[in-house]
């Protein structure tokens, strides 16, 4: 086991401050005696465990550069904070009154007008009684204020901030109304029909207009203030189809789907052409996959009504049930939302019209009858269509039970006529699209009733209004 002692164990007195030769005063002893040292002892320093630890020692290390790092850390984190109160209270670039002008960022105009000095550059506007007299001098609106081009409401100035980029214009206030009660009078519609041609649709949509009295709360004074929104009439066009280049021809089918419907969508098919089958909603709901067929062909689709009934002679609202059943019939068999009309003998009237535009998106008729419904044989069919026939035009044949057959006789001489008299046959939908005008005001697949047009009057019947 080793032998563990100190520098001065036994019986050895202790180190002791000596006088050295020669000289005067106490010396330690020599570094020669200091490192004199028995052989096979071993000894532990002072530095190791034992008397003072030096001057200035830790475990870590030297530490005497950690106060510049923390001097270092704290700067930086001061320089980031200043950064972001700079960048949150940054100027940016704004426009006001037609001039360059900067403005903090998120300042809001309210600030904008005070820091500007506005308040005090703008003038008030007047409060003026119901009947457009004074009855306070500046007792108006204080400012006329707008922003990008829009204007901003006085009690939305506090908290509509800026951010850079904006268009701001103050000026002096408008002139306001007391406060006033006001009785309105509704001015309807009116209903015009116009025009010639197999198809008619809305041109212009009816909205109401608006007159009113108003009786004033502070002054009393009662004003009639007369039409304050023109009324907009409605007006419904006749038009015919005049293709821009080419010429083109529209093969119709009236009262299917019927026995006979698949046998004339296969010969379509076979001759490469699209037709337009206006399908009546009880044959619908007895044959749905023949009006599916149809579909499925790629043909166009419309109603002939709900059932073989003179439209002109139903009240409004059985008019709408008659219309409304019969898309319903042909969204059910084939999942296509219809709006195009061929009424039952292209009964349609001003009334039908007031009544119900706003369930369709055109009325369609025809140019040329095929008068297969009176049975004259398949080669008169063919030969009154061709002589008949003009570019543009829309032509008339039957799908029922009682046609049905002579149509399907009729039908591939017919196309093949009129192909060879250079005539492209299409649906209604293309032929309105080959004029560009047309197509521009018409689209058959969807109504376009704005949301604040109602049914108009018809003219004659058009009352002065009534309160609201």
């Amino acid at each position: 086991m080793p032998n563990y002692t100190t520098s001065y164990s036994g019986n050895k007195s202790r180190p002791h401050m000596r006088r050295g030769r020669g000289s005067t005063g106490y010396q330690l002893p020599g570094a020669r005696q200091r490192a004199t040292r028995r052989r096979g002892a071993m000894y532990l320093n002072h530095s190791q465990g034992f008397g003072r630890r030096r001057q200035g020692f830790h475990a870590g290390g030297n530490n005497s550069r950690k106060p510049y790092a923390v001097i270092a850390v704290a700067c930086a984190f001061l320089f980031f904070v200043a950064s972001i109160i700079w960048y949150m209270n940054r100027s940016v670039d704004i426009t006001l009154n037609g001039e360059p002008a900067s403005v903090r960022i998120n300042a809001t105009i309210e600030q904008l007008i005070a820091d500007q000095g506005l308040d005090e550059t703008t003038q008030a506007g007047d409060l003026l009684a119901v009947d457009d007299s004074v009855l306070e001098r500046e007792g108006g609106a204080r400012y006329s204020v707008t922003l990008n081009g829009d204007a901003v409401e006085l009690d939305a100035l506090s908290t509509t901030s800026l951010t850079g980029g904006e268009e701001v214009t103050v000026e002096d206030g408008p002139d306001t109304y007391e406060d006033h009660d006001v009785q309105a009078t509704t001015i309807e519609p009116t209903l015009t029909v116009s025009g010639t041609g197999a198809i008619q649709c809305v041109k212009t949509w009816g909205i109401p207009g608006r007159s009113e009295v108003w009786t004033g709360k502070v002054s009393g004074i009662v004003a009639d203030r007369g039409v304050v929104q023109e009324v907009v009439n409605c007006e419904v066009v006749s038009s015919s189809v005049t293709p821009d280049q080419g010429s083109y021809i529209a093969l119709t089918f009236d009262e299917g789907p019927s026995e006979y419907t698949e046998q004339i969508v296969q010969i379509l098919e076979e001759k490469g052409v699209k037709a337009t089958f206006f399908l009546s909603g009880d044959a619908v709901e007895a044959n749905p996959a023949a009006a599916k067929a149809i579909s499925d062909a790629g043909c166009e689709l419309g109603s002939n009504s709900y059932s073989d009934t003179d439209l002109t002679e139903l009240s409004g609202e059985e008019l709408r049930v008659q219309i409304t059943r019969g898309f319903d019939a042909l969204s059910a068999a084939t999942g296509q939302e219809v709006s195009l009309l061929r009424a039952p003998y292209a009964a349609f009237s001003e009334e039908s019209w007031a009544e119900a535009m706003d369930l369709v998106s055109a009325v369609v008729s025809w140019n040329v009858d095929s008068g297969d419904w009176l049975l004259p044989g398949a080669d008169q069919v063919v030969q009154d269509v061709c002589d008949s026939v003009r570019n543009g035009n829309i032509v008339l044949l039957t799908d029922n039970a009682e046609v049905g057959a002579q149509t399907v006789e009729a039908l591939p001489a017919l196309i093949d006529q009129l192909q060879g008299m250079g005539y492209k046959l299409v649906t209604l939908s293309e032929l309105v699209a080959s004029d560009e005008s047309l197509s521009e005001a018409l689209d058959l697949s969807k109504v376009t009733m704005p949301e604040d047009a109602v049914l108009p009057t018809l003219a004659d019947d058009a009352s002065t209004g009534e309160g609201a």
